[in-house]
């Protein structure tokens, strides 16, 4: 049984439905400019001085920024003893391996999980994954930026001012989804996602929810260190 396709119509009228859909695209695009600015006026609140666990040792969060006055968070899900972590977080940071332009606005991405941090270490490599990662156990930093153990995974913004600390945004669950390429590509196909809650034409191809993301292995066998 051969998928059902779009209609197929004249170059006009497919001119036409684009036009049309374009007024909408341009709305959302004008809405998106005004949720920024907003997130540029938003208050926002001190951390405390918290000590990590990075690659050489303890690391004070402030050092985490490494001189910039900006930090981005990924906030890693972290299951003790698995070999394969979450693979939402796996597959989501496996698309960040050119963050060197963030240099140019005093900025940092990296990855805070609750380790420890040799196995966190050993599972980077071990998918391929080439952002810097921290541990976060045995503080309170992660449940403070509500990415604790059991609550998840989270995407959390910091200020840094000298030599102190500010927590500037957060979001979780399908708001991080709007910092990654992968879904905003796959979003433009005819097809889209695929996935059964999607509001598609009948006859779509459509299968459960996440059914085409890759597990960690896949992502491994695909980036990972075979040495690992």
């Amino acid at each position: 049984m051969s998928t059902p396709l779009p209609p197929v119509v004249d170059h006009d009228t497919w001119a036409a439905a684009l036009a049309e859909l374009r007024v909408r695209e341009k709305a959302a695009t004008r809405e998106l400019d005004a949720i920024a600015a907003q997130r540029r006026r938003l208050p926002m609140v001190e951390m405390p001085d918290h000590v990590l666990t990075g690659p050489d040792g303890p690391v004070r969060l402030v050092d985490v920024f490494d001189g910039r006055s900006q930090l981005i968070v990924y906030n890693h899900m972290w299951f003790p003893g698995e070999k394969w972590q979450c693979s939402g977080c796996t597959g989501f940071t496996a698309q960040f391996d050119r963050l060197e332009f963030l240099d140019d606005y005093d900025a940092r991405f990296v990855i805070i999980t609750h380790g420890p941090i040799d196995e966190a270490l050993a599972y980077k490599k071990r998918v391929g994954n080439r952002m810097d990662w921290y541990l976060s156990a045995g503080t309170s930093f992660s449940a403070d930026v509500g990415a604790g153990p059991g609550e998840g995974f989270a995407v959390n913004v910091f200020l840094r001012d000298g030599d102190t600390v500010y927590r500037t945004w957060h979001t979780s669950g399908r708001g991080v989804e709007q910092l990654a390429h992968t879904f905003a590509l796959i979003d433009v196909l005819p097809w889209g996602r695929q996935e059964e809650w999607q509001d598609s034409p009948a006859g779509w191809p459509q299968g459960p929810t996440y059914g085409r993301w890759r597990d960690s292995d896949a992502i491994d066998a695909a980036y990972g260190d075979p040495d690992a």
